[in-house]
C-alpha cells in the first residue's frame, strides 16, 4: 500500500520504535492513530508530527491489557476509516526462567500475544470491508529463535508469529494482507542495562530505532508476508526452522551471559563515567 493512502492505527506509539516508525510514516504521507497509555506523551507527539506535516495524526489512550479499552480502540479506529492496524506496542521480560514472577509472565503474555490477537479480531470485519487493509505485527527475530534468558518473552513473539502466520493464510481470498516484521535487538528504553550487558557479553548486535522504522515502511508498501532483520539473526530463523535441535549447541555463550547477568547487582550494569 502506498503510505498516501494509509490509515494506519499504530499501538505502542510512544515507544522507541513506535516514534521512529510514526515520524517515518507521518514523512511518507500516512495518516496515524497513535495509540498507547500515556495522554501527555501522545498529545506532544501528535503535536510535533502536526506541526511537521500537517493535519496527519490523532490519539487515544488504550491499555492494550484491558479489554474494554481496546474494544472502545477498535470502534474509534473503525469510525477513523482504519485500513492498517500496525502492532508495536509490547513488554519485555529477560531474566532466567526460574525467576521469573507468575505476574509478570501474565502480564508480558497479555501484551504482547493474545492483546494484538484481540484487537486483530475485533477490528477486521472492518478491515475486510474495505478495498485493501494491511495488518503488521511488529515482532522479533526471538519470535523465531529461542534464546536463553528470553524464554517468556520468545513464548509471546512465537506465539504472535505463529498466529500471524495462520491469519495469513486464513485471509488469503480478502482484501486483507497479513505481515510479520521481526527485528533484533534494539537500542530504545525497551532494553534496559541488563539486556545491553548480555548483548555485549554475547555479541549481540543492536540496530538504532529508526532502521527499524525503515524496515516497517517498506514492509508496508511491498506487502511482504515476512522479514526479519540482520545478520546473523536472519541465518538462525532459517537454521532454526529447518533444524531446531542443530542450534542447540550454539548457545553456550548466551546461557553463560544469562546467569551471570541475573547473578550481577542491577548498579553494577549501569553504565559509568
Amino acid at each position: 500500500m502506498r503510505p498516501q493512502d494509509a490509515r494506519i492505527l499504530l499501538t505502542g506509539a510512544t515507544g522507541g520504535i513506535g516514534q521512529a516508525g510514526a515520524r517515518l510514516l507521518a514523512r511518507a504521507g500516512a495518516k496515524l492513530m497513535l495509540a498507547g497509555r500515556s495522554p501527555a506523551r501522545l498529545a506532544a507527539q501528535a503535536r510535533e508530527l502536526q506541526a511537521l506535516h500537517g493535519d496527519c495524526a490523532s490519539w487515544r489512550e488504550a491499555d492494550l491489557t484491558d479489554a474494554a479499552a481496546l474494544s472502545g480502540l477498535a470502534q474509534a479506529a473503525a469510525g477513523w476509516g482504519c485500513n492498517v492496524l500496525a502492532h508495536a506496542g509490547g513488554a519485555p521480560a529477560f531474566g532466567l526462567a526460574a525467576a521469573q514472577e507468575p505476574q509478570a509472565l501474565q502480564r508480558v503474555l497479555a501484551t504482547n500475544l493474545l492483546a494484538p490477537m484481540q484487537l486483530t479480531t475485533m477490528l477486521l470485519p472492518h478491515l475486510q470491508a474495505q478495498p485493501a487493509a494491511q495488518v503488521l505485527f511488529l515482532g522479533s527475530a526471538l519470535g523465531a529463535i529461542g534464546l536463553p534468558g528470553f524464554s517468556t518473552y520468545c513464548a509471546g513473539k512465537f506465539g504472535l508469529r505463529g498466529y500471524a502466520q495462520a491469519l495469513r493464510r486464513e485471509l488469503a481470498d480478502t482484501p486483507v494482507r497479513v505481515q510479520f516484521l521481526g527485528p533484533r535487538s534494539t537500542r530504545t528504553p525497551f532494553n534496559d542495562a541488563a539486556v545491553e550487558a548480555y548483548n555485549r557479553a554475547t555479541g549481540t548486535a543492536m540496530d538504532e530505532p529508526g532502521a527499524v522504522a525503515q524496515a516497517l515502511l517498506q514492509l508496508l508498501q511491498d506487502e511482504a508476508p515476512e522479514r526479519f532483520l540482520g545478520f546473523p539473526e536472519r541465518l538462525a530463523v532459517r537454521l532454526n526452522g529447518a533444524v531446531p535441535t542443530w542450534l542447540d549447541g550454539a548457545f553456550a555463550r548466551h546461557r553463560k551471559a544469562a546467569a551471570d547477568t541475573a547473578a550481577r547487582p542491577t548498579d553494577s550494569l549501569l553504565p559509568r563515567g
